[in-house]
């Protein structure tokens, strides 16, 4: 059985694995199937199984360019989208240590660490100098 196996993936696209695009889609399908059973929502199901039905369709697929650029595409998309929330969340931390002033001459963002009183800024585009409260 195992050979059958080998010898049939081989040549398709599930014989190196499941992507990030095809695991999504199993795990999307899976919350649709028991969203679908536990609310009076029927479609969800049918939804679900066309979910499904693509990701076998994706996993015996012998057109691997198509299927690798699909899910480059799909991760492409999604690091985008995960990368704006990973910022979210560097941003907050670095606002709890520092302070962000503009130069009044030409509007370079400085950071300035926080807790250091009264100090002396000086722009290092311009070279402007002003003095700010960190």
């Amino acid at each position: 059985m195992k050979d059958f196996l080998y010898r049939f993936f081989q040549g398709r696209y599930g014989a190196y694995g499941t992507d990030r695009m095809t695991r999504f889609l199993l795990v999307f399908a899976a919350i649709l199937l028991v969203l679908s059973f536990l609310t009076p929502v029927g479609f969800l199901y049918y939804i679900a199984f066309i979910i499904l039905f693509y990701c076998y369709f994706r996993m015996f697929s012998k057109n691997i360019p198509a299927r690798y650029k699909e899910n480059e595409t799909f991760v492409k998309y999604t690091d985008k989208f995960l990368d704006f929330f990973k910022n979210l969340k560097f941003g907050a931390n670095r606002n709890k240590s520092f302070h962000i002033y503009k130069c009044p001459k030409c509007g370079q963002k400085i950071r300035i660490p926080r807790g250091k009183g009264k100090v002396s800024v000086r722009c290092p585009v311009c070279g402007e100098e002003f003095i700010k409260r960190a």
